[in-house]
């Protein structure tokens, strides 16, 4: 098989992290034979793919109905036999469907989702979800399956392959005390702590309301972290001071050492309300950090109750502090769930089992186009 992957999107988060994943991961598979990343020039997976020396394309993007960025996708496509093109974002899956559509793009279309959000909002969207060129929707979780059947008339074409993560990251890490003393955190004091883009889904404000409630009932020797960056970022910064917690809760911004940062929690607190998976559970898995979590999304799907972390209801900080405060004061049960994790992780979220499963996927469905 010959495999293009495409996107079009111009941030860095899970998805983009998956591509990558992917790539690295078919390296070592022979039946691979070639393969390559087309995304836009100037973005951060451009970047880190360039830097990784994978084989990355970059082009320039415009519009997602830039008919000159379909006829250059169809171009690429011819150019490098390509078997496969695996869709990673809404405008690529655009581009790709005006390509074979108008212009006769000549490979098996294969769609990845991994956002919860209804996409029967206007008729082109619908259409484009139902096209009959994309042979196959790869869903991250049964909650997307679930938000999806709202637009997509013949279910079938879904199925759920599920989250990755790079397990490898952390097997060298260890506790280094690089918070303690980048922040000035007093030794002794606990680290609490989440790892999320300040958007609206991610729901800071359970999260710093949950700050409060630990706090007043006394965990004052602990420091609340927060790591990563956002439009919403200034907002919750306002709501912590408004509350009086900004000797508390630190914000570090954007990090690239996360391995060397998360290693140092001593819990992961996770309050997001609409979560596809929560990819960032399966790092905490990696590096051994007990979790607690919101039942939400597809977040149940990566975390069994009471067996791999704890799950507390959604917009309750009262709840949250209750399963904090449990979790931290029973080593043998933050023992137990780290353990159950970790082995979670390498029996489902591996990067060998989820490319193994794309692959299966897309060579199920390229070899019944060729049949076709």
């Amino acid at each position: 098989m010959r495999l293009l992957q495409f996107t079009a999107s111009g941030v860095w988060r899970g998805h983009e992290q998956k591509i990558l994943y992917l790539y690295d991961a078919y390296v070592e598979n022979p039946q691979i034979e070639d393969q390559f990343i087309l995304c836009a020039n100037n973005t951060p997976i451009y970047d880190r793919a360039l830097d990784e020396k994978m084989n990355v394309i970059g082009f320039d993007y415009q519009s997602e109905y830039s008919f000159k960025t379909a006829r250059m996708l169809v171009r690429l496509v011819k150019e490098k036999q390509i078997d496969v093109v695996l869709l990673h974002n809404s405008k690529a899956h655009t581009l790709a469907v005006l390509a074979h559509l108008l212009f006769g793009l000549p490979a098996t279309l294969v769609l990845c989702r991994t956002l919860i959000e209804r996409v029967d909002t206007n008729f082109f969207r619908k259409w484009k979800y139902n096209y009959t060129g994309i042979k196959k929707i790869i869903c991250v979780s049964q909650a997307v399956v679930d938000v999806l059947t709202y637009a997509v008339k013949d279910t079938t074409r879904m199925t759920i392959v599920g989250s990755v993560s790079d397990h490898k990251k952390f097997e060298h890490a260890s506790k280094n005390g690089k918070l303690h003393s980048e922040f000035n955190i007093e030794e002794g004091f606990q680290i609490i702590g989440n790892i999320a883009a300040f958007s609206p889904f991610k729901d800071h404000y359970t999260w710093v309301d949950t700050v409060e409630q630990l706090i007043n009932r006394g965990l004052k020797k602990a420091r609340y972290i927060l790591i990563g960056e956002g439009r919403l970022m200034p907002e919750i910064k306002a709501y912590v001071a408004q509350k009086g917690l900004s000797d508390y809760i630190i914000f570090t911004g954007f990090r690239k050492d996360i391995p060397d940062l998360l290693i140092e929690f001593d819990l992961f607190l996770f309050t997001s309300d609409n979560e596809p998976t929560g990819g960032v559970l399966l790092e905490c898995y990696a590096a051994g950090i007990p979790i607690v979590a919101a039942n939400a999304g597809g977040i149940p799907e990566v975390l069994v109750n009471g067996e791999t972390g704890l799950l507390a209801e959604v917009g309750n900080p009262v709840d949250f502090a209750d399963k904090v405060l449990n979790l931290l004061h029973d080593s043998g049960l933050q023992d137990r769930l780290t353990k159950n994790g970790y082995r979670h992780l390498m029996e489902n979220f591996t990067k060998k089992v989820i490319s193994d499963k794309f692959f299966n996927i897309m060579n199920q469905v390229s070899k019944s186009s060729d049949n076709s």
